[in-house]
């Protein structure tokens, strides 16, 4: 008998593994809290006597050196990875034993693309695969985008994608379960719809679009469907093969009223961590909200100009504790300071919480002659192809959140009216314009529901032109020529 358990970490969007049978186990890919790692084998009764890395990871910082440390693993890293630590190199081919008593071992299989030195590990039973760890290779229904590492080298990567794709699925049974450890959210994946629970070798090559493209079409779509990279990933790929310092989940210095005014005052950043509705009803004037809940640590590291000190503002300790985890997996190591409560307990005497309003595409529609006349803009924060596939609001700024903090000057004079595709996004937006002493109103609605408050919705010429060639017939919405209502898309936040 064997296990194999999934420790889930969705704000980043993505899987690490355990995987071993009565006494011993490997770790795969462990995220930085690795105190998580350590209660799974407490759980399973194990010991730890391996852990591997897939690759160099580009969004979050590992835990491996220190998981290795702690429990005297042997560390696999791919021999062709640059690294500053001792660590045991894999190559291609290369095998150890996971479980002896249960005939349990690990294969090496190189499957560069992700990143050149990208190797997937087949986990076989009595010499026969039962699952295969891709790592960023093979993900449900997509790839690890190959753009991570270096421009020039971002086609020959994904061609290389293709044949490792093709690679796995012609050396590994159609049962082996496929186990990637980016593609559920994650930024790291190709494609934002990937992700599922579950999948299979065989799955994967009736409908994967590597297994069932040439490489050239393939290509050519994976290149052209590429998205922009969160900024703090500069940082994880040189944090990783320095061999990254242990967490220290530690409380960080609590913070009252007159320190939080003074952090304020220097220029840092104070994030306040409650959901949008709160926020907007009453904050701290300056602070900026980055909801706990919603992908906190990509958000606000995507945001957050590196290095920058930062102060959490949150409801409970709990809020705080987590909140505290989630950005130490992306590297935001120790909050300058923090303080539990609400705007009551964090502004002093005399202060009154500021404010913004929250609304709806219907409220916007309802304003249409404001905004034609000037007096109120539109800002979308949405990222340009989410824009680009599902249309804009005629007349609207586009500004994707995470440009908007270096270019607030870009925003138009008037009453601002931020929107993305689901409120989340425009609440940060929305916060982030108020702190910088604009009027702003957060659009708290789904995109689709523009079209059907009566706003005029601009289809992009790329989905015009798709559907044109498709065959598909012209919208009838009643709008002017040339704009068509939106279509609802996959993402709401």
């Amino acid at each position: 008998m064997f296990f194999i358990d999934t420790l889930e970490t969705p704000g980043l969007g993505n899987r690490s593994y355990l995987a071993g049978a009565t006494r011993t186990a490997v770790a795969v890919d462990p995220p930085r809290d690795i105190d998580r790692v350590l209660t799974a084998a407490a759980h399973r009764g194990v010991r730890i006597t391996h852990v591997v890395e897939t690759h160099l990871h580009n969004d979050y910082v590992t835990g491996g050196p220190e998981l290795a440390r702690i429990t005297g693993a042997a560390y696999l890293v791919p021999a062709d990875a640059h690294v500053s630590f001792d660590r045991v190199p894999v190559r291609d081919g290369d095998r150890v034993d996971v479980a002896p008593e249960a005939a349990l071992t690990l294969r090496a299989v190189a499957t560069p693309g992700h990143t050149p030195h990208h190797t997937a590990y087949a986990l076989e039973l009595d010499g026969t695969a039962v699952a295969v760890f891709t790592g960023g290779s093979l993900l449900v229904g997509t790839v690890g985008r190959p753009d991570l590492v270096e421009p020039r080298l971002t086609e020959r990567l994904a061609r290389d994608q293709h044949a490792s794709a093709h690679r796995l699925a012609a050396e590994l049974p159609d049962s082996t379960a496929v186990l990637p450890t980016h593609g559920f959210g994650s930024f790291c994946s190709a494609s934002r719809t990937a992700g599922g629970d579950g999948t299979t070798i065989g799955q994967e090559k009736a409908s994967h679009e590597a297994l069932t493209q040439d490489v050239d079409t393939f290509v050519t779509a994976l290149l052209a469907g590429l998205d922009d990279i969160p900024a703090y990933y500069t940082h994880m790929g040189p944090a990783n093969a320095a061999g990254p310092a242990p967490i220290d989940l530690t409380p960080p210095e609590r913070a009252d009223a007159e320190q939080i005014a003074r952090r304020l005052a220097a220029g840092e950043w104070v994030v306040d961590l409650r959901h949008r509705v709160a926020f907007a009803e009453g904050h701290v004037a300056g602070s900026v909200n980055f909801d706990a809940a919603g992908q906190l640590a990509t958000h606000l590291a995507w945001l957050i100009p590196w290095g920058k000190p930062v102060t959490l503002l949150a409801e409970s300790a709990e809020q705080l504790a987590d909140a505290q985890r989630e950005l130490a997996r992306v590297g935001i190591d120790r909050p300058a300071a923090a303080a539990t409560g609400g705007p009551a307990d964090w502004l002093r005497p005399g202060e009154r919480p500021a404010t913004f309003r929250r609304a709806s595409f219907a409220d916007l529609a309802g304003f249409e002659a404001r905004r034609r006349a000037g007096s109120i803009v539109v800002v979308d924060v949405r990222r340009t192809s989410e824009r680009a596939a599902e249309g804009h609001i005629d007349g609207s700024t586009h500004l994707p959140l995470h440009t908007l903090h270096r270019r607030l000057h870009e925003v138009p004079e008037g009453e601002v009216w931020v929107h993305c595709a689901g409120g989340l996004r425009a609440a940060i937006a929305a916060s982030l314009l108020d702190a910088a002493g604009r009027t702003v109103v957060a659009v708290d609605d789904t995109f689709a529901a523009a079209r059907q408050a009566g706003l005029v919705v601009v289809e992009s010429p790329t989905a015009a032109a798709a559907a044109d060639v498709n065959g598909a017939e012209p919208a009838r919405t009643g709008v002017p020529a040339g704009r068509t209502a939106i279509r609802p898309g996959a993402g709401t936040v």
